[in-house]
């Protein structure tokens, strides 16, 4: 590895280009050891990110570019402050989205049953439609396999692209969620919740995802729009008394446990304590009140099934009502009705998919006389999986939960203090924060019935009659992990007793991929299997993350560092905004309105993506503009065009030397300003405002300033010897300013004169430029030039003559002192502008004015 430091030097070429810097830096950048974390650092010299983990399940788009690049600004920024950057890299690649896109490509499903097949072979991918709609069995080591197999493609299609897109990882420390690091990490912390009492299993009501086949927590959940129907149905009240009821669900009918209506509405007053009988079915359910009915709602008074939807379940379980589940974990009615509910009219229903049974009910109800009117459409928010293609139901299974606050006020308290000690920015993501934790109505449900993921680490022993005795499960030593109960046997067992009467069953679920992802500080950071690390990079400096998953990835990690170390798992959370398609709307995958961004990096370069990205400030959002990613190209061949003409007048060789002259000096101290401008934009991690600064600056500094001075540079003596000093100071101080956004131009540019990397060189400083002005220093002198040489520039634009067309003479009018001051400029603005003769003629306008005889 060559020493970063004593780089060589490239010199100036002779025709700069940014065509195929990207390649050219990746691999130099690698090859030194340009972005390695030092471990021999103090935790104060370090400065640590929690980096989100991309899902690896299909392409990168152009919001992870938008995300990723901002977050690199921050590391490239703390690195050249002398902070030691601990910058990760993971993949989240375990969980539903790897296993959707394995059935996809590959046209298979697993099942358990199945033995494992050594010799099998996938297909070729990808494959048809008639293969997707009828995939092939496998195992589930053969699936899980699989997954692996494709996840590894997927990650070096995804390392390719982060690497062209520049971001200043440090590739040796990159890790999997499903890695042997992460599955130590996740169940070790499962283990630990189970024995402080945090993690508990139960059978309970479940919001079920059919599609998927798994249960599904409160977080992941979504309102999509959907059509359906009220139907209004006529239920058998006491004394002939009829009671009518809406409900889009009549197919739920069979599961009516209760009717419910609100304690103040007067209309059912009487009926509250009765009994009434369904339509069709004839059983008998009581009519409870509760405030969550609404009166305003329909007939006002409401038919609890088991279950509909979350709030039947809050009825269900607040008024104690009978359980009477009709739907299985299929989507499809139970073969065999609930208890109490006549065989007869079920028979239409069993076996029938939700559509299916709805059609059979209605038809039912409208064959007895019960079905009141005709259905009524209407549109209406229906529970989905965040990734799900089918409405959620809601079954009863038993399952994991971990305490987060939802049942439990002391710690819901805790956890909302955490969310107070955090630095949010923006400032206002706090409130979602706690929104979210103020509106928790359960714990987290952290087990998932599918395959490619962390196996939850118990067994179950099971009794002579071979029932599994969840309320002792049995759990492995820690330094035996990471475990798999489905292919492993529990201490003290041979797997020959596996399923047997007296034997032992293990746990068939894996964790939630957020229950790993809620650990990514203590994966990537080596909790207990490297403490020596674990004590430089915890808690961590920062935590960047997209504002949609504050619910899931920030507080699900907030919770376990809070259970498991007492602390908040780092100091400051970065929230970033969406990126619009050109309709102002979010793009996303599942909108199919995303951009791929490798055709754009290979177009404009990568700098030019990553202007466009820093563009856009922390939490807010940013429409997808090409035209901007084309500012960003042409400010990146400026900085190489502006640099290769400021090194080839010597301004390699005047570094450090002081600027005299009184244009010099005051374009040092307005640079000056610049710096600490930049400086605080990104203190405060305001990437966009330290880059409009750095650019405004830089646009006036080619276009006026070297104008200004090129003449005098051009020649010898003092003049020229302080052009070539401040043109050096200012060349030096603007390419590390814009290095944190534009890696790959200031790294070219670096090299042509100077050692080492730029993002290497330390951060400049107001002191450094400060100390480069000989004398004092007049910062508007720039201004007052730029002024006067733009005045010549338009009087020749409009009488429609050349630039370099001379000017005989020009008369400077303005207040005295001002033209004391432009006469300190004056030189350079008569050669900028070509004027023969520059008169000053004081107190006839009240501010410059510039008259040319051409």
């Amino acid at each position: 590895m060559t020493e970063p430091g004593r780089s060589a030097r490239a010199g100036v070429p002779e025709r700069p280009t940014l065509d195929g810097i990207e390649d050219t830096w990746a691999r130099r950048w690698q090859d030194d050891g340009t972005y390695a974390f030092d471990r021999t650092k103090t935790r104060a010299d370090v400065y640590s990110i929690d980096t989100p983990p991309p899902t690896v399940s299909g392409e990168l788009h152009m919001g992870h570019v938008f995300s990723y690049t901002h977050t690199d600004t921050v590391a490239r920024f703390q690195r050249m402050r002398g902070r030691t950057v601990f910058y990760p890299m993971g993949w989240d690649d375990n969980g539903l989205p790897t296993e959707r896109r394995v059935q996809n490509v590959y046209g298979v499903r697993c099942d358990p049953t199945l033995p494992y097949d050594p010799q099998w072979q996938p297909p070729a991918a990808p494959v048809d439609d008639a293969a997707r709609k009828n995939p092939t069995p496998i195992s589930r080591r053969n699936f899980v396999e699989l997954c692996g197999t494709l996840t590894v493609v997927d990650e070096q299609a995804f390392e390719a692209l982060w690497r062209r897109l520049g971001l200043s990882v440090d590739w040796s420390l990159t890790y999997t969620t499903i890695g042997r690091a992460a599955r130590v990490a996740s169940q070790r912390a499962f283990l630990r919740n189970l024995a402080r009492g945090e993690a508990y299993q139960a059978e309970a009501p479940t919001l079920w995802d059919v599609g998927f086949a798994t249960a599904v927590a409160q977080a992941e959940l979504e309102d999509r729009e959907r059509p359906g129907a009220y139907h209004r149905l006529r239920f058998a009240g006491p004394d002939g008394r009829e009671v009518l009821i809406d409900t889009t669900r009549p197919e739920l009918l069979p599961a009516c446990v209760a009717l419910v209506c609100h304690p103040d509405d007067e209309r059912y007053a009487g009926l509250v304590g009765a009994v009434v009988r369904t339509p069709v079915f004839g059983v008998a359910v009581p009519v409870r009140a509760h405030p969550l009915a609404d009166p305003a709602k329909g007939t006002g008074v409401a038919m609890v099934c088991t279950f509909g939807d979350l709030t039947d379940v809050t009825w269900w379980r607040e008024l104690q009502l009978d359980t009477r589940v009709v739907i299985g974990r299929d989507g499809r009615l139970l073969p065999e009705p609930p208890a109490g509910v006549p065989a007869g009219p079920y028979a239409a229903l069993a076996g029938q998919t939700v559509a299916g049974a709805r059609r059979a009910v209605v038809g039912l109800l409208a064959d007895a006389g019960d079905l009141v009117g005709e259905p009524r459409p209407v549109v209406h928010p229906v529970k989905f999986y965040e990734k799900g293609d089918r409405p959620l139901e809601i079954v009863s299974t038993r399952q994991w939960y971990l305490r987060n606050g939802g049942r439990d006020a002391g710690l819901r308290a805790e956890l909302l203090a955490r969310g107070g000690e955090l630095r949010w920015v923006p400032g206002h993501m706090r409130s979602r924060y706690e929104h979210w934790v103020g509106g928790l109505t359960g714990d987290w449900l952290v087990s998932r019935q599918r395959f490619f993921g962390v196996p939850v680490p118990v067994w179950y022993r099971l009794d002579d009659t071979g029932e599994p005795d969840f309320a002792h499960p049995l759990t492995p030593d820690e330094s035996a992990l990471p475990v798999d109960p489905s292919g492993e046997p529990p201490p003290g067992y041979d797997e020959s007793l596996r399923g047997l009467p007296g034997g032992f069953v293990g746990d068939p679920d894996v964790l939630d991929t957020w229950a790993t992802s809620s650990l990514t500080p203590q994966i990537v950071g080596g909790w207990e299997t490297d403490p020596d690390l674990f004590g430089r990079v915890f808690p961590m400096d920062l935590r960047p993350q997209g504002q949609e998953i504050i619910r899931t990835w920030l507080f699900a990690t907030v919770a376990r560092a809070h259970a498991e170390h007492g602390v908040l798992p780092w100091r400051d959370a970065v929230l970033s905004g969406w990126i619009l398609d050109p309709d102002r709307k979010k793009m996303a995958k599942s909108k199919g309105n995303v951009v791929t961004p490798m055709a754009l990096l290979e177009q404009y370069g990568s700098d030019a993506v990553r202007y466009w990205a820093a563009s856009g400030r922390p939490g807010m959002d940013l429409a997808f503009d090409p035209a901007q990613i084309r500012v960003g190209r042409r400010l990146a061949t400026k900085l190489l065009n502006a640099s290769r003409f400021a090194l080839g007048l010597g301004a390699a060789d005047a570094l450090r030397a002081p600027a005299m002259q009184p244009l010099d000096t005051a374009m040092l101290a307005e640079l000056s300003g610049v710096v600490a401008t930049a400086t605080s934009a990104f203190d405060a991690y305001d990437h966009t405002a330290a880059l409009q600064a750095t650019e405004s600056f830089f646009w006036r500094f080619c276009d006026d300033y070297i104008e200004l001075v090129k003449e005098r540079a051009y020649g010898t003596g003092p003049g020229a010897d302080s052009a070539r000093a401040a043109l050096a100071t200012a060349l030096s101080v603007q390419l590390r300013l814009f290095a944190p956004v534009l890696p790959f131009v200031t790294e070219e540019v670096w090299s042509w004169w100077r050692y080492g990397s730029v993002h290497r060189a330390p951060w400049p400083t107001t002191y450094e430029v400060d100390r480069a002005i000989g004398g004092t220093a007049d910062a508007g002198l720039l201004r007052l030039a730029s002024d006067a040489l733009g005045q010549v520039r338009r009087a020749k634009s409009e009488r429609k003559l050349s630039m370099k067309a001379e000017v005989p003479l020009a008369e400077a009018l303005g207040p005295a002192d001002l033209l004391d001051r432009l006469t300190l400029v004056a030189d350079d603005v008569r050669a900028a502008g070509r004027i023969g003769r520059l008169d000053l003629l004081p107190g006839r306008t009240p501010e410059l004015v510039i008259a040319c005889a051409v």
